[in-house]
């Protein structure tokens, strides 16, 4: 079953990059007491979370945490290393936290994946975007296909803070 608005995220660990490597943090470390703007993408590098879903939220960085969100991260069912270099080439790092979901512990635990396998990616997230404030999804933008960018992206997003 998909999480919903009001719904409490469910206790998960994440894979974030430091200088000294990959570093696990909780959902409790990265939500609890804080309103967080987090999206999802089916996988770093891939065109249209690249293009158009990224960008969305780099270029509305300010005004995202101007409405008083303390952080902007984005998950995927991709390694920290991969994440990390995702970042950096396009221009988030430093405005974007990847919160790697490798195994896809956290995307199974609300219900976003999918199956990607029939184009060689095994399982997936759905591209989604929600503001979660102190644990407890307050939106949720979940997209109808992988490849489409119209409701989940930064600018729909603001909108709703």
């Amino acid at each position: 079953m998909a999480i919903k608005v009001g719904d409490k995220l469910p206790s998960t660990t994440f894979y974030v990059m430091t200088s000294e490597g990959p570093k696990a943090r909780s959902t409790d470390e990265i939500f609890k007491g804080k309103k967080v703007a987090l999206f999802a993408v089916p996988g770093a590098f891939t065109p249209t979370c690249t293009n158009l879903h990224m960008p969305s939220f780099v270029k509305n960085t300010d005004a995202i945490k101007a409405k008083g969100v303390s952080a902007i991260a984005v998950t995927a069912v991709n390694d920290p290393f991969v994440l990390a270099a995702w970042l950096k080439s396009t221009g988030a790092e430093g405005k974007v936290e990847g919160l790697s979901d490798g195994n896809a512990e956290f995307t199974k635990a609300i219900g976003m994946d999918f199956d990607g396998s029939g184009r060689g990616l095994a399982t997936r997230s759905k591209r989604y975007s929600m503001v979660v404030e102190d644990g407890v999804v307050k939106t949720l933008n979940i997209e109808e296909s992988p490849g489409q960018c119209t409701v989940s992206g930064g600018e729909a997003l603001l909108k709703q803070l």
